[in-house]
């Protein structure tokens, strides 16, 4: 099974830098995708429904503003749009799709950069969604939680950790958080399992020459439940062409797709 998870940071933006001609060659599963800045009336063009694939799209309330998609080659068994939060649920923030045994979602976990307001705000869906991923290991399914978490974990996990550890993004608390989740709480961070290396970024800021010096940070993650653990083949962080400001990152895993 090969998942594919990309913050599209404007998925009409993506579709006219070329992330649907490059899709099409890929063999996905499963596509995840974040911050769709679309409303569902903008994405009725044929491109925005890729063939062969179940398409489901959450768009937020507001205009231009965040939403998370899934596209799957299989049919999902049912799809859940949000988590029954009015204030985050209006920003679209999570999606879920059921297979069998498998739960797959897209994720948008809010970012605290713009304001020490929505700062408070990210603190604050951290600690629901706290309760979200306990209840999903009490579970008897596996859960393959892709998106952009907007928190790099480790010191290895951005260019410039010495200078950001009082920016959003690498504050401790967060960090912690991060800890609890790969910790106590018991899930895994599939791309490390498979890949330790250093400079291994999914996003870089359109600012002093970022991307071209790889001066980026990894927070775009394939989180899975460790009854998956065994099933993780490979990880693949593509950077040969630039559909958004994040990279995709591809997964394939030692399940039936």
């Amino acid at each position: 099974m090969r998942i594919i998870t990309l913050n599209v940071n404007g998925i009409r933006s993506a579709a006219r830098k070329g992330f649907y001609d490059w899709l099409s060659g890929q063999d996905a599963d499963v596509v995840c995708l974040q911050e769709l800045k679309a409303h569902n009336h903008q994405l009725e063009d044929p491109v925005f429904h890729p063939p062969g694939y179940q398409i489901a799209y959450y768009c937020a309330q507001k205009k231009g503003y965040s939403g998370v998609g899934i596209y799957s080659r299989e049919t999902p068994d049912k799809v859940t749009y949000g988590l029954g939060w009015g204030d985050f649920d209006a920003e679209a923030r999570y999606l879920q799709a059921d297979f069998g045994k498998l739960s797959v979602v897209s994720l948008y976990l809010p970012s605290g950069s713009s304001s020490e307001h929505r700062q408070a705000a990210k603190f604050d869906f951290m600690d629901r969604f706290a309760e979200v991923l306990r209840a999903a290991r009490r579970k008897r399914r596996e859960f393959i939680i892709c998106g952009d978490w907007n928190i790099a974990h480790k010191q290895i996990d951005l260019k410039n950790w010495r200078s950001n550890q009082k920016n959003s993004g690498f504050l401790p608390e967060e960090r912690a958080w991060m800890d609890w989740l790969l910790g106590e709480a018991g899930f895994v961070d599939a791309f490390r399992v498979v890949n330790q290396q250093a400079e291994q970024y999914t996003w870089w800021s359109n600012r002093g020459q970022a991307w071209a010096k790889n001066v980026g940070w990894r927070i775009d993650y394939q989180i899975v439940t460790p009854g998956l653990r065994h099933a993780i083949q490979s990880a693949h962080i593509y950077k040969t062409e630039r559909f958004s400001d994040h990279a995709p990152l591809t997964m394939d895993y030692a399940l039936e797709s």
